[in-house]
């Protein structure tokens, strides 16, 4: 089941359009077979993934031009994608997108649909600008996640100048601020001795992104 969603946020203080996927309670290889009976009651509520887009993009792209929903359906669980703009998933400008992902985003999320709040049923993960911003949130609150992915993640980037200048066409040059400096992060909750979820970080050899991957 999908559900396309546009709600007013008290963060952004304006309406922000999410997708929402939910498999069905019963698996459709089931239905009628192997002695299990169709059933819309709900066992326990779905694991869930929250899922960035990138750069350009907005809510629809994911569910659009992937298999992610035929995914959701067979790992059961519930999929949440949502349109961020180009604001990088951070507060920088005139948005606080980090606290509308890492607060107000689930608690919508969780009380009108049946997914589950736990951290342990929790993901995070994205592509591009939606890497760098599933990396920023997921190391930042590695308490409120299972595992983190990222594709081709624009693990570099910079919101205070991102915002103004997603392609970096002005040649705008600003020292990355410590909240967003990933590795910094990731010491920093090292020396803190918070444990980080498991990370799935791929990018081609040939991306322009690569050597800030593997950096």
């Amino acid at each position: 089941m999908r559900t396309v969603c546009n709600f007013y946020s008290y963060v952004l203080n304006r309406a922000v359009d999410i997708s929402v996927v939910v498999p069905s309670v019963t698996c459709p290889e089931s239905l009628g077979l192997g002695g299990i009976t169709p059933t819309h009651k709900l066992p326990a509520k779905f694991p869930v993934l929250y899922l960035l887009h990138g750069f350009g993009n907005n809510h629809a792209q994911w569910l659009g031009y992937s298999n992610v929903e035929m995914y959701a359906e067979e790992q059961r669980i519930a999929v949440v994608t949502m349109s961020a703009e180009n604001k990088a998933y951070a507060d920088a400008g005139a948005d606080d997108f980090m606290r509308f992902v890492d607060e107000e985003l689930p608690e919508f999320v969780c009380n009108y649909f049946p997914v589950s709040d736990k951290p342990e049923e929790s993901y995070i993960a994205g592509l591009s600008m939606g890497g760098f911003g599933a990396l920023l949130h997921g190391i930042t609150h590695p308490e409120r996640y299972r595992a983190i992915g990222s594709f081709s993640g624009g693990v570099g980037i910079n919101p205070v100048t991102f915002v103004k200048d997603p392609m970096g066409s002005k040649g705008e040059e600003a020292p990355l601020p410590h909240e967003y400096d990933l590795a910094a992060l990731a010491d920093d909750a090292a020396a803190a001795g918070r444990t980080l979820p498991p990370l799935y970080i791929a990018c081609g050899t040939e991306d322009f992104l690569f050597q800030a991957n593997v950096d």
